[in-house]
């Protein structure tokens, strides 16, 4: 087994666009071939778009992008300028009449850092997909992970950086990918040592403290005064799998949300993943499955790792 970047699958881009001044951004993921989509989403409050669509029972099997962004639901728009770009290439699915590029989607709630006014919008998606490529993958700071934080059980003064993450393996042919945006109401646990390495912070904001102690003391998440936080994530692959098996991969992936999250998948965690499969080698589900949630928890770290402080939320580093 070998580490890989997440662009290292062919014909998977990736690109990013960001405001540091609001705090927010929006990332893409392009497979321009077209690329056999799934998705699960198991966060209580979610934003998406055409995940319906993503069901082993609908009719289209193949996306050609998909997009993570920030603010909120109001972000989804990002998504128009990805499909604009995509129309322009003559990428899409045909319909006789037109090529009806396929874009799914969900967002994260990043409002309550920088300007809440400036949300991820048409042009910055289109930027987003001006900016891809296959060369390189950046993490922390930028695209959907600009404005995310983690740790907001007690409020945002308590909280703490989080940011965009990426990691691959490669074992033979078999390539397994992951790239989240990390935004979780939750602490982040390195599952290898035990650390907690970001999230709550005590009153005096110098150490952190355990999230899962304080909520299961008794705090209401009801009374939470931060809003909604969900992270947000794509599995690619190499491997060829149906759209049930592609459903599959990314649900086991939602264990690396488990053991790098804590909690996950609460009522205000949107958390959603999905998965690209570009179909060029064969691959068991249950290999692919159990590859992507280890890839998942490696990017979730990855991603606060590389995180920065920004608007005054303090960072791992």
């Amino acid at each position: 087994m070998k580490e890989i970047e997440f662009t290292d699958i062919d014909g998977i881009e990736v690109g990013n666009a960001q405001d540091f001044k609001a705090a927010t951004g929006c990332t893409v993921i392009l497979c321009k071939r077209g690329a056999v989509g799934g998705v699960d989403v198991k966060g209580g409050a979610p934003g998406t778009r055409e995940t319906d669509l993503l069901r082993p029972e609908n009719l289209v099997d193949k996306v050609h992008g998909v997009l993570l962004s920030g603010g909120s639901a109001f972000g989804l728009d990002a998504a128009s300028g990805v499909m604009k770009y995509l129309e322009e290439r003559d990428i899409g699915l045909d319909v006789q009449v037109a090529k009806v590029p396929i874009v799914c989607g969900a967002v994260l709630f990043d409002l309550t850092i920088g300007d809440p006014n400036i949300r991820p919008d048409f042009q910055m998606g289109y930027r987003a997909c001006a900016n891809a490529t296959d060369k390189e993958c950046p993490s922390g700071n930028v695209g959907a992970g600009t404005g995310a934080t983690v740790g907001k059980l007690l409020g945002p003064g308590r909280a703490m950086k989080g940011g965009l993450g990426s990691y691959g393996v490669q074992i033979g042919d078999l390539k397994v990918t992951a790239l989240v945006a990390v935004n979780a109401l939750g602490d982040i646990i390195d599952p290898k040592t035990g650390e907690i390495l970001a999230g709550l912070l005590d009153e005096y904001g110098q150490n952190i403290i355990d999230t899962e102690s304080v909520l299961l003391e008794g705090h209401d998440l009801r009374e939470n005064p931060f809003g909604v936080n969900t992270t947000i994530g794509v599995i690619a692959t190499n491997a060829s799998l149906t759209k049930a098996e592609a459903n599959k991969v990314a649900s086991m992936a939602h264990n690396g949300y488990g053991r790098a999250i804590r909690p996950s998948h609460t009522m205000l965690d949107g958390d959603t993943i999905f998965t690209m499969a570009t179909g060029e080698v064969e691959g068991d589900v249950n290999i692919v499955g159990s590859l992507a949630a280890m890839v998942m928890e490696r990017a979730i770290i990855d991603g606060i790792k590389s995180a920065k402080t920004l608007c005054g939320f303090k960072a791992y580093g």
